[in-house]
């Protein structure tokens, strides 16, 4: 396996990255950044979508999180009214932007929104939802949500679709 050196928005080091691949899942986060414009998540998709379609890869599984699009308004009071537009409101700001470019990128997409993160295990279940009516916050293992994005990366059930997913 040859070690490919870049950061997420060089698309020369993406693409050399992407030789020989079927599929991409993008797992991309930045720090909590209440102050400062954030950037990277849209750049990196941005230079990732260009990538793909120049090797000709069409599968992209990309994980954002509640909060993002249509799941705004449903992380619960706290999450809602204090994290988000506090804390979090430019890192979402950045996952929108990120989304609209997996959306408009032509590419066979996925976009897998967990809920707030955790080690824990519980053998729950894991729910995928897009109907989002009576949903407020929730909590899913980082276990769990590697194996929803590795399913999505060879099933079409969520294909065109941004899931939330917890438990």
């Amino acid at each position: 396996m040859e070690i490919i050196v870049g950061e997420a928005r060089d698309e020369h080091a993406l693409r050399k990255a992407l030789k020989g691949v079927d599929a991409v899942v993008s797992a991309l986060g930045t720090p909590v950044s209440p102050f400062r414009e954030v950037t990277l998540l849209s750049a990196a998709t941005g230079a990732l979508v260009r990538a793909m379609k120049a090797e000709g890869i069409q599968r992209l599984v990309c994980i954002t999180g509640l909060g993002a699009g249509d799941s705004a308004g449903h992380g619960g009071f706290v999450f809602d009214r204090v994290i988000l537009p506090v804390l979090l409101r430019k890192v979402y700001a950045d996952k929108n932007r990120q989304e609209a470019l997996v959306r408009e990128s032509g590419l066979d997409w996925v976009l897998v929104r967990p809920t707030v993160l955790t080690d824990k295990t519980s053998g729950a279940p894991v729910r995928a939802l897009t109907d989002l009516s009576g949903f407020h916050g929730g909590t899913i293992a980082r276990s769990d949500v590697a194996r929803f994005v590795l399913d999505q990366v060879k099933r079409d059930t969520w294909l065109h679709q941004a899931p939330l997913i917890s438990w």
